[in-house]
């Protein structure tokens, strides 16, 4: 298992809902770090704008954790939004003009309840890029680990309902609460389900609940 890690927070979230899962990765031995983020640091890529922002937050951590452990690679657990976030990070494609190439230095990506297509037309640029340049598991050197969780299926929930059909044209399956398990997994990853697990820190038992971390720790290597 990557001992190194960094934690990618999720859209509008601050680093503080994702402390109690570092502190629980570093429980278990691995040496967790959240990129610090403030919830109002996500007010400039609101409406579909650039994400170039929360990209140099994670790379400015990722460099950090490495020169303290002297780690050559690093494990990233995006969480929501950070996960198709991280999938801009490991390429090597301009973004607004930039490149960060991350796939040399990160062995793994783990995403919790990323929605990695969407049908919403505010997400089409920044994950029609994602997908158009990256599509599935594109990088070899990278291990790609998707996690899903199904406990709120859409017939019982308005909100999740109408964020499924936002992502994926159907409201009566299954996900997370917001994100439906078929947008939650890309090709050529290892795709896990977790049933119970729900979206949202403020909503456990969640990605980051100790439960569920259990359940989806023992398939990163």
């Amino acid at each position: 298992m990557t001992a190194v890690t960094v934690i990618l927070p999720g859209y509008l979230a601050g680093s503080g809902d994702y402390l109690p899962m570092a502190d629980y990765l570093q429980q278990r031995g691995i040496k967790a770090t959240v990129v610090p983020l403030q919830w109002w640091e996500w007010l400039p890529t609101v409406g579909g704008r650039s994400v170039v922002p929360i990209l140099d937050r994670l790379h400015a951590t990722v460099q950090r954790v490495r020169d303290r452990y002297q780690a050559d690679k690093v494990t990233i657990i995006g969480h929501s939004a950070g996960g198709w976030i991280a999938r801009i990070y490991l390429g090597e494609k301009p973004y607004y003009g930039r490149v960060w190439g991350a796939k040399d230095w990160v062995s793994q990506l783990v995403t919790l309840g990323t929605p990695h297509c969407s049908l919403e037309p505010w997400t089409r640029k920044n994950l029609g890029f994602v997908n158009d340049n990256y599509p599935g598991a594109f990088h070899p050197e990278v291990r790609y680990v998707c996690v899903a969780g199904e406990a709120i299926p859409g017939r019982k929930s308005w909100l999740a309902y109408q964020s499924y059909k936002l992502t994926i044209g159907e409201g009566d399956t299954r996900g997370d609460g917001i994100t439906p398990v078929a947008a939650a997994h890309l090709d050529g990853a290892t795709n896990i389900v977790i049933p119970e697990a729900s979206h949202s820190p403020k909503r456990p038992p969640w990605y980051g609940t100790e439960t569920v971390i259990d359940r989806w720790l023992p398939h990163l290597l």
